[in-house]
């Protein structure tokens, strides 16, 4: 252990304890004990501070106890004259700071000091800061919903950890080249921190680099203590998907060291500071890699591999800057363990997931298809091995070339597959794909899917030779690397010609056609076998996820065919069949087979799971659900809260706060993580009374799937039934929520009891 290490470290925890302390005091003084403190959106409180506490700070009083618990970490500097291993100390130290930066970083809210202001900035999206007036703000913590959004993407491997950033870059040119090399590896990452008032996120903002959570780049702040966010966000990955609870600091800390492949990245000096913050990132099992000549600590044992790791940028192997700072990624990934997967795509722009959320506004709009002016669609159908030419890109009319800027043009894209292992049922899975391999190139926006696609090329992507063709090299190198093992050969046709368009647009919804019928046929007494889906386990140890044609997957990205083509991709994989075997309980739901699948999948933590019951034995949850159903008792119903509402309920919690009953991988009956399309299901909750028991519904999704709740509402006889559930507008509380069910004459008030 380092000397210089523990006495940097030990210092810079001294003073920000004695920070905190102060702006504490001075904040009991003006504000009084009992005025209110949080973050927003967000059931975790103060989520470093409750998880490695076990304290729900609610007021400014509530932080008092906090700091005696940081000062009482603290610990003397290490005398010059005798050696001791320093570690346990260091670590004391990194800890103390953790907690006295998250103390600040609630101070400053009730000040209406976060999150930080900065001229002429503004997010990419997905938070609430973002002011589109040039004066916006810096994104401050993640919220909940975004961080359950993310969760598919943790799990599954498409986000593979994440980059917490602290500092400056060499130069502009080095900053944006360290983001893009990040985006490129879908690695998720956070900015803060300066050096002599420089940060990073300058440079970027200065770059014209889109930051937010649409772009896999989030700047929390211009000083080291922003950094606290992303040690909230990964303590509240450990609460939110591992199941742990409140206090369980040790079992925290190793949930992340094991699970949550993060690392930290400083740049420029390295102070007394950012030595604490690193301290205290090295008991999360992070290590920190410096582009400056620090001391470095190589043993293992905190973390997995090395702890502080030293790569002065200028002694870097490299022709030039932009050579050695993809070096320092790399090496970044190397020390960390971290899991990398990136798609060699021969485009212009730069590829990756991370550009998946981009936008692409009328201002910076080249050309779009489909949308308001024009229609586009995508068709993707199976042929012979001789049909089917491997690598031909073909565009058959104009391309946009000739388009007037902002113009519009008719797209279909046509993608003939082939391969031995290929399915009929798995066109749609494959057809579904567009979406995302479109999305991953950078200044490209796609929306929709089938005959209501939308495509937006963005004036960068242009003038950097984006064209028409590129979208066909981008599909046949994403159905090949994600679909080898059932798909051959790809050939796509890119079609802008009017009389060939209208051609295969009538060929494309037949096919389409054809799909809804063979998908509403598909229904779970047609088939012998439903599939698991263990995804989650990475980060949700003891949940399992049962999957059947009539109940998707609680995170709503996957569906039985999804699992049947995945499995057929990889089959020692998350997706394997399970044999229904004895059929043991038909209403509610039960097979032999299935019960034995999850006493298994969750290491015996379940031992039965009923399939179309909230009331017993509901599946389990990890945290990456689209909805949360729950019992209402004194309505004798269920209401359904999106993730996307962060309003109050009828049952007196936020969505954050009953994601905590609903999730982790416990059995909670009267609560149950859920799909939204599950919700259209016959067999939703079939065995309790189905659709009719909804009761209260959030209004994002009354208006989101208007069309599909009228289709069900009409299915079960009563057409203005929707009409007949309240939403936030009507009802926040028990009382309202009853009046709200006696005036529109609710049928659930008259169904015979839940329980």
């Amino acid at each position: 252990m380092s000397r210089y290490i523990a006495t940097r470290a030990m210092r810079g925890a001294t003073a920000i304890v004695t920070e905190a302390d102060v702006m504490l005091n001075k904040a009991l003084h003006e504000k009084g004990a009992d005025t209110p403190v949080s973050f927003p959106n967000t059931a975790y409180f103060l989520p470093t501070i409750l998880g490695m506490t076990g304290r729900s700070v609610e007021k400014i009083g509530d932080l008092k106890p906090v700091m005696e618990q940081a000062r009482a970490m603290l610990h003397p500097i290490p005398a010059n004259a005798k050696w001791t291993p320093y570690l346990g100390e260091t670590l004391d130290s990194g800890m103390a700071t953790l907690l006295a930066a998250e103390t600040i970083e609630a101070i400053r809210f009730v000040y209406g000091l976060q999150p930080e202001r900065m001229e002429g900035f503004n997010l990419a999206g997905g938070t609430s800061y973002g002011e589109q007036n040039g004066h916006g703000h810096l994104n401050g913590p993640i919220d909940d919903i975004q961080l359950r959004s993310w969760g598919i993407q943790l799990v599954d491997g498409r986000m593979p950890g994440f980059a917490a950033i602290v500092g400056c870059a060499k130069s502009n040119e080095v900053a944006v080249k360290l983001v893009r090399e990040l985006q490129r590896r879908n690695i998720l990452t956070f900015l803060s921190g300066n050096v002599n008032g420089r940060s990073i996120i300058h440079q970027l903002q200065e770059e014209g680099v889109e930051l937010g959570y649409d772009t896999y780049t989030v700047p929390f702040g211009t000083d080291t203590i922003s950094a606290i966010y992303a040690l909230g966000f990964a303590t509240r990955s450990a609460l939110t998907f591992g199941g742990l609870k409140p206090g369980m600091s040790r079992e925290i800390l190793l949930y992340n060291k094991e699970r949550v492949f993060a690392f930290v990245l400083a740049l420029g000096e390295v102070d007394d500071l950012k030595y604490a913050a690193a301290a205290g990132a090295i008991n999360f099992g992070f290590p920190v890699i410096a582009d400056t000549v620090i001391p470095e600590i190589l043993p293992t044992g905190i973390t997995t591999y090395e702890h502080v790791v030293s790569m002065p940028f200028n002694q870097i192997d490299g022709k030039d800057d932009l050579e050695k700072a993809e070096r320092l990624v790399q090496k970044c990934i190397e020390i960390r363990g971290v899991k990398v997967k990136v798609s060699n795509v021969d485009v212009p722009v730069p590829y990756g997931s991370a550009f998946e959320g981009e936008v692409v506004r009328k201002a910076d709009l080249r050309v779009e298809f489909g949308g308001k002016y024009s229609r586009a669609f995508e068709y993707l159908h199976m042929a012979k091995l001789d049909d089917v030419t491997d690598g031909k890109i073909e565009v058959i009319g104009p391309d946009f070339s000739q388009t007037e800027p902002q113009g519009h043009l008719d797209l279909g894209i046509i993608i003939k597959v082939a391969g031995r292992q290929m399915q009929q049922d798995f066109e749609p899975v494959l057809e579904r794909q567009v979406h995302y391999f479109v999305n991953g190139a950078s200044g490209i926006q796609h929306v929709g899917q089938r005959d209501i696609a939308w495509i937006r090329i963005s004036n960068s992507a242009a003038d950097k030779g984006f064209n028409l063709e590129h979208f066909g090299k981008i599909l046949h190198a994403r159905f090949h690397e994600d679909f080898g093992a059932i798909v051959d050969k790809v050939q796509v046709t890119i079609v802008t010609d009017a009389n060939l368009h209208a051609e295969w647009l009538e060929k494309a919804r037949a096919a389409y056609d054809f799909r809804n019928k063979r998908l509403a046929d598909l229904t779970d007494n047609k088939v012998d076998e439903f599939y698991s889906c263990t995804l989650c386990q990475s980060f949700a140890p003891n949940h399992v996820c049962v999957v059947s044609p009539e109940r998707l997957g609680l995170c709503g990205a996957y569906n039985w065919l999804d699992c049947k083509a995945s499995f057929s991709i990889n089959p020692t994989g998350p997706n394997q069949p399970i044999k229904l075997g004895k059929m043991l309980d038909n209403r509610k739901g039960y097979w032999q087979g299935t019960n034995d699948y999850a006493a298994v999948g969750s290491h015996g933590v379940v031992t039965e799971v009923s399939m179309y019951s909230i009331m017993e034995n509901p599946m389990t949850a990890c945290g990456c659900f689209e909805c949360i159903v729950m019992l209402i008792p004194e309505a004798n119903g269920v209401m359904v809260l999106s993730r996307e509402d962060t309003a109050m309920t009828p049952a007196g919690m936020t969505f954050s706060t009953l994601a905590g009953i609903a999730g982790g991988g416990l059995q909670t009956p009267g609560v149950m993580g859920v799909g939204k399309f599950y919700l259209i299901s016959p067999k939703f909750i079939s065995s309790d009374g189905g659709f009719k028991r909804i009761v209260w519904m959030s209004s994002v999704l009354k208006e989101s799937m208007a069309d599909e709740f009228k289709a069900v509402c009409e299915r079960e006889g009563d057409p203005d039934f929707m009409s007949r559930v309240a939403d936030g507008a009507s009802a926040t509380t028990v009382d309202e929520l009853l009046a709200y069910l006696e005036a529109h004459n609710h049928p659930a008030m008259a169904m015979e009891p839940m329980f």
